[in-house]
C-alpha cells in the first residue's frame, strides 16, 4: 500500500513537472512572437513618422513661390513670357 502510494506520488510529481516545462515552453514562444512584433511595428512607426515628416515639410513648401513655378511648369505647361523651350524631335 505505501508502495503505490509513494509509485503515485512520483507519477503525478513528474506530470507536474511535465506540465510546468510545456507551460513554460509555450510562453517563451509567445514572448518571442510578441518580441518580434514589438520589432516590426517598431519599424513601422519610424518608417511612419518620416512619411509624416516629408508629408510636413512638402506643405510647408506648398506657398512657396518655387513650389507654384514648379507645379504651373510640370502640371499645366506655363511658362514665362519670351521664354523658349526647346524639344528634341531626334529621339
Amino acid at each position: 500500500m505505501k508502495k503505490n502510494k509513494k509509485i503515485l506520488r512520483n507519477v503525478f510529481i513528474v506530470a507536474i513537472i511535465i506540465y510546468i516545462v510545456f507551460v513554460i515552453i509555450n510562453q517563451q514562444k509567445t514572448l518571442n512572437e510578441y518580441s518580434q512584433d514589438t520589432e516590426d511595428l517598431t519599424q513601422q512607426i519610424a518608417s511612419e513618422e518620416e512619411k509624416n515628416d516629408d508629408l510636413n515639410q512638402q506643405k510647408d513648401n506648398v506657398n512657396s513661390l518655387e513650389f507654384i513655378e514648379e507645379m504651373a511648369r510640370e502640371k499645366l505647361d506655363m511658362y514665362y513670357p519670351n521664354e523658349r523651350v526647346y524639344m528634341d524631335q531626334g529621339m
